[in-house]
């Protein structure tokens, strides 16, 4: 069970524990963080799961397809070099202690 650092853009920080082969995305829901909105369910449909990836842990996942590639064009908060969809990133035993900051809004 991987652990997983949130970083909120008001300086909270909640760590919380993830079953490997789940989501940012519903990691965030089953715990209920504010901040991850997944309106479309993990669809990579609306771009309210938008992260941002500490740089240290970007070379630790896959790349992003096409379609999380163009749904971060439509994010609310500017889309950096470590952005990413929560509900495109798949957590995996080896992301123990990765650290996550939502972006201040999503909508």
């Amino acid at each position: 069970m991987p652990t997983v650092i949130f970083n909120f853009s008001d300086d909270r920080q909640q760590v919380v524990e993830a079953v490997a082969g789940q989501t940012l995305m519903q990691v965030a829901a089953n715990h209920g963080l504010e901040g991850i909105l997944g309106d479309c369910g993990g669809a990579c449909q609306c771009a309210t799961c938008h992260v941002y990836i500490d740089e240290s842990w970007l070379d630790q996942l896959p790349e992003m397809d096409g379609m999380e590639d163009d749904m971060l064009e439509g994010t609310a908060a500017p889309r950096l070099a470590q952005s990413r969809l929560g509900c495109c990133v798949i957590l995996e035993a080896v992301h123990e202690g990765m650290v996550v900051t939502l972006p201040p809004t999503q909508i």
